[in-house]
């Protein structure tokens, strides 16, 4: 299923991604924010299991803000979960 997040408190507007009936991870994709760091972060996630992507992405900062654009990922999925 294919799914859009709006973002808080980062660079990146909006981030896509699919979850497929098993849980796993495809096509992430960012709008807006540091275009090299999140298509990394779009392939190291591909195939992943969204618990596991969670689990690694969450609480992760950026500078000075509570929140980053992995975070913001890892909130994405648990809300899409």
């Amino acid at each position: 299923m294919e799914y859009e997040y709006k973002t808080k408190g980062v660079c990146s507007r909006q981030i896509h991604f699919d979850i497929d009936d098993n849980g796993i991870v495809h096509n992430v994709s960012f709008m807006g924010g540091c275009n090299g760091n999140l298509k990394a972060i779009g392939k190291l996630v591909e195939g992943m299991k969204a618990e596991k992507v969670i689990k690694i992405l969450e609480g992760n900062t950026c500078g000075s803000r509570s929140t980053s654009c992995a975070d913001q990922l890892a909130q994405a999925l648990k809300e899409n979960l």
